[in-house]
């Protein structure tokens, strides 16, 4: 049994340093290079060449040792289907948020001043200056909670119905060699073609342990808050929190009706994003 824990947490470790180099120092490193820099060096397309090549090489790096999996929705899948043992399944999405925390970590290490000068020294999760989507995934503006909802189901389920296809012996495996390479390309077209709604977000740990990051690094508990109508535009402008008592006496007592003007801004919780991946399977 200690043998057991031993070899499956030094499985672990690999892949948290697949999900670190694979996802998060070249994904969110493409992000905040494209962010950062206004669009002038890099597009959408260049970002979704980063997180392809990057999940390419983390496959090809743990494929024969751990399996690859980075991302609990593909272990779990697995579980499911009996192709991976449940005894496991905690010890490998551990790794993964591990992984996916300490590349978000490093990117922001990289890129600290560029983020903070983009930002004009603050670290916001809205406005026209946010900078906290670099690390994880949040909807469009015109994005509706059942929208969202589609939008992952299908993003992640087509990702584990290719998935399942390419090791899947009864029908056309992958050639040997080239898992990685498929993989790869999986994750391109699918944020290719499915991008513009939430960023693709498939995978639950890429998302959660980049987002506890942010948290912990200074954006606050601004990252998981769910759905906020009736947000003043000043206050993003301003880069300051909501505070529904404020609105209330500028609009009673101080400001003129007609000078405030309320937007609509959202972010998914992370009950309601991980709720979002588990219905996939």
């Amino acid at each position: 049994a200690v043998n057991y824990i031993v070899r499956t947490c030094l499985l672990c470790v690999l892949g948290t340093i697949s999900h670190f180099l694979s996802l998060q120092i070249f994904g969110c490193g493409a992000v905040a290079q494209v962010t950062t820099s206004y669009d002038t060096k890099g597009q959408f397309l260049s970002i979704n060449l980063a997180f392809a090549i990057g999940i390419t090489f983390g496959v090809h790096i743990a494929h024969g040792i751990s399996g690859a999996h980075l991302n609990p929705a593909v272990s779990l899948a697995f579980c499911l289907i009996g192709r991976f043992q449940w005894s496991k399944l905690p010890f490998y999405v551990l790794s993964q948020i591990i992984g996916a925390y300490l590349g978000a970590a490093t990117v922001f290490a990289q890129y600290y001043d560029a983020i903070m000068s983009y930002g004009g020294g603050n670290l916001t999760v809205t406005g026209p200056t946010a900078t906290a989507y670099i690390f994880a995934t949040y909807p469009a503006a015109y994005l509706t909670t059942a929208n969202g909802f589609v939008d992952q189901v299908v993003g992640t389920g087509a990702l584990l119905l290719c998935l399942m296809a390419l090791v899947d012996t009864r029908n056309s495996p992958a050639p040997k060699g080239l898992e990685p390479a498929l993989v790869g390309t999986i994750v391109l077209v699918i944020g290719i073609a499915m991008g513009s709604n939430c960023g693709y977000a498939i995978n639950p740990a890429r998302d959660l342990g980049p987002r506890l990051f942010t948290y912990t690094a200074g954006w606050g508990l601004d990252v998981f808050t769910p759905w906020c109508i009736g947000t003043p535009n000043k206050n993003l402008e301003e880069n300051r929190p909501f505070n529904p008592g404020k609105l209330t006496n500028d609009i009673l007592l101080d400001t003129p009706k007609s000078s405030v003007k309320v937007s609509t801004v959202r972010s998914y919780s992370l009950p309601h994003h991980l709720v979002m991946y588990s219905m996939c399977l």
